[in-house]
């Protein structure tokens, strides 16, 4: 997969840092704001995704799809996008809450940048099964959470 210039980064998680409380929980938790810069040209559309391997489940756990972002640096804005199914039969955003004693959980927050616009609403499997082949670039950020 191609990294190269382009970033993502967060003014609420800081890279391989606790996530505070305010983003994580099962119900009611506020998405975090995320940045992106570096945007590769040719990219007509960013997508977003956060997923947790380490969640024991035999996929991990996706907390968050977003379709349908514009190509461009910037935050990403909290009503910005398609929000797409997470791992707790919703859509949008749904916080960490990893079982009491598990140990520490990594989050990955993953942003691409596509050379095509994703149709519908896809969960994570169905994004990388599907629009592998349309990854410019993508870039990571990690927060951890336990309980």
């Amino acid at each position: 997969m191609p990294v190269q210039d382009l970033r993502l980064t967060s003014p609420d998680i800081a890279h391989g840092e606790r996530i505070g409380d305010v983003y994580v929980g099962q119900h009611g938790a506020s998405a975090p704001e995320m940045v992106v810069d570096g945007v590769p040209d040719g990219a007509v559309e960013l997508a977003l995704i956060c997923h947790d391997p380490d969640a024991p489940m035999p996929h991990g756990f996706t907390h968050w799809t977003l379709y349908g972002l514009d190509a461009t640096d910037g935050p990403i804005p909290a009503d910005a996008g398609r929000p797409g199914p997470n791992d707790d039969d919703g859509m949008g955003y749904v916080g960490p809450f990893p079982p009491p004693g598990h140990g520490t959980h990594h989050y990955f927050f993953w942003v691409y940048a596509l050379s095509r616009p994703v149709e519908g609403q896809p969960t994570r499997g169905e994004f990388l099964d599907q629009y592998a082949d349309a990854v410019i670039e993508q870039a990571r950020l990690v927060g951890t959470f336990s309980r």
